[in-house]
């Protein structure tokens, strides 16, 4: 198949491994971002793609030619650096033209390129102006239309946003998804901030220590995670994770743990029935606590003992207590109420996740 394929993937600096077999397959066209916490492995990942690292062992494909031991000039791909690497004494149009003009290509072309890539960005007006005049948000659009006149088949972003502040961050996540939507290319993104991966991919790889945990849409890795890792990592704020243990009182199973005792949502039953332990972790997303009982879904009273409330807007972020385990809740209350204090809530029970504490695989 066409696309980015790595296979049996390995890669070691001296002893020590840090990917120790990896297997991934993108399909042409798609938006996959790579995600994980510093040191999982991501960009060297993302470098042994683009041929700026050498591999250990296995073998990369790109556009379904072997380019596991091809320079980066011979892989056909773009990549956009984290710093935004400009020429500062040349201006827009010199920075976005100058790997066409060392390749030769005629003036014509490269005019016409660079007027297209422009106007795609947004950056016309600024053509003549040097990267010193520019803002950051700017910057990192030069970057990306260096990587866009090449038209390259795959496009590498190796956190290319973590340098810009937050509004902006948001505005440019934005363009990012309009760009893959007008260039219909490859793209591989890593970032170690998931709201990135979440907003902008078509699949999400999650890695942890060189091992992905879990590739699936954003919705699948959010609503199905397959492990505490991945449920601890997907979502803001993070899942609550808690001790707690499968109980059956007369034919109906609990999980209970110091604080809470809720009802098993009759889509795990038979997963908890045959659960090899009954000791298990409880996930309970923050979203999904409300203050009252609206008498939708299957609410269970669980007692917050607040610490803090902060206050959002139309809701409140509870950092509390259950039992002697922190949790946070974020809570719809309307922008008029006052700060929410210690109580009962109540937490959608449907919307639990079960994991074996032995494994961490969910149930």
């Amino acid at each position: 198949m066409s696309g980015v394929m790595l296979r049996q993937v390995v890669k070691a600096y001296g002893p020590i491994v840090v990917i120790p077999e990896l297997d991934l397959s993108i399909a042409e066209g798609e938006f996959v971002v790579i995600v994980g916490p510093s040191g999982c492995g991501k960009s060297t990942t993302l470098r042994m793609i683009a041929g700026l690292e050498t591999v250990s062992g296995g073998s990369i494909f790109i556009a379904d030619k072997d380019v596991t031991y091809a320079p980066p000039k011979a892989r056909d791909i773009a990549m956009v650096f984290q710093s935004y690497a400009l020429y500062p004494h040349m201006n827009v149009a010199g920075n976005m033209s100058f790997a066409l003009r060392l390749a030769g290509t005629p003036k014509a072309e490269i005019e016409e390129r660079v007027r297209r890539a422009a106007d795609m960005l947004e950056l016309t007006p600024y053509l003549d102006r040097k990267p010193k005049d520019l803002s950051g948000g700017q910057r990192q659009r030069v970057a990306m239309g260096r990587s866009i006149v090449r038209d390259a088949y795959c496009f590498l972003f190796d956190e290319p946003l973590s340098n810009l502040d937050a509004k902006l961050r948001a505005t440019m996540r934005t363009e990012l998804a309009l760009l893959h939507k007008r260039l219909e290319r490859t793209m591989v993104y890593v970032t170690h901030d998931q709201i990135e991966a979440m907003t902008m991919a078509d699949r999400i790889v999650i890695m942890d220590k060189g091992i992905i945990q879990q590739v699936g849409t954003p919705r699948e890795v959010y609503t199905a995670p397959e492990n505490l890792f991945v449920a601890g990592f997907i979502g803001s704020p993070s899942m609550n994770l808690l001790q707690g243990e499968i109980a059956d009182q007369a034919g109906d199973l609990r999980v209970r743990g110091a604080g809470f005792d809720l009802p098993i949502p009759q889509r795990m039953k038979t997963r908890a029935t045959g659960a090899r332990s009954r000791d298990v972790v409880v996930g309970l997303r923050p979203e999904h606590f409300s203050a009252s009982d609206s008498g939708d879904g299957d609410l269970a009273p669980i007692r917050l003992e607040v610490d803090v409330a902060e206050y959002i807007g139309s809701s409140q972020f509870l950092a509390a207590m259950v039992g002697e385990e922190h949790v946070t809740a974020s809570v719809d209350v309307g922008p008029d109420a006052a700060p929410l204090a210690s109580g009962d809530y109540f937490f959608d029970a449907d919307r639990l996740y079960l994991f074996d504490r032995a494994s961490g695989q969910a149930l």
